[in-house]
C-alpha cells in the first residue's frame, strides 16, 4: 500500500478576525493612507497588513491598540458591527453586509462622498440629503 501525503487543509478566515482586518482596510482608505504606510507605522511588512486585513493573520490585542493610536480611532471601532453583534440596516430594514459597506468605501466615489457627508455640521440637512438620494435611487422609505 502506498502511503498517500495528504496536505493541510487551508483554514477559512475566523469571522470577527475578517471583520476587524475589513474595519482596519476601511479606517485606512478614509485617511488616505496605504497599506505600506501602515505598515512602516508598525514596523510590519505591507504583506502582513495585507493579511492583516483580510483576516487570514489575526491581529494580537497589542498590535490592535497600536492600529488604533495610528488610525485615531478607539480600539472599539474595529469591533462595530462585528459578528453577533446588531448590523446596520438599510432603509428596507435588511442588514448591510459588511462587504457592501466595504465596497462603498473603497470605492473613490463612496469615499468621496462619505467624507463631504461627515463635513456637514447640521443634522438637519444631512437627514434631508440622505433622503434625497433615497428618492433618487427609488427607494420609498
Amino acid at each position: 500500500m502506498a502511503a498517500h501525503l495528504q496536505l493541510p487543509r487551508k483554514k477559512a478566515p475566523n469571522p470577527t478576525d475578517q471583520h476587524i482586518g475589513s474595519r482596519v482596510r476601511m479606517r485606512r482608505k478614509m485617511l488616505a493612507m496605504s497599506q505600506e504606510q501602515l505598515a512602516e507605522a508598525l514596523g510590519i511588512t505591507h504583506q502582513q497588513v495585507q493579511k492583516n486585513e483580510k483576516g487570514t493573520n489575526r491581529i494580537g490585542a497589542s498590535r490592535l491598540q497600536q492600529i488604533s493610536h495610528i488610525l485615531q480611532v478607539p480600539v472599539t471601532f474595529f469591533f462595530e458591527g462585528a459578528p453577533n453583534a446588531a448590523a446596520p440596516h438599510d432603509s428596507s430594514g435588511s442588514a448591510l453586509s459588511m462587504a457592501q459597506i466595504d465596497d462603498f468605501v473603497s470605492d473613490s466615489n463612496g469615499l468621496r462622498l462619505m467624507r463631504a457627508f461627515m463635513r456637514i455640521d447640521n443634522a438637519a440637512l444631512r437627514r434631508r440629503i440622505a433622503m434625497l438620494v433615497q428618492e433618487i435611487a427609488g427607494d420609498d422609505d
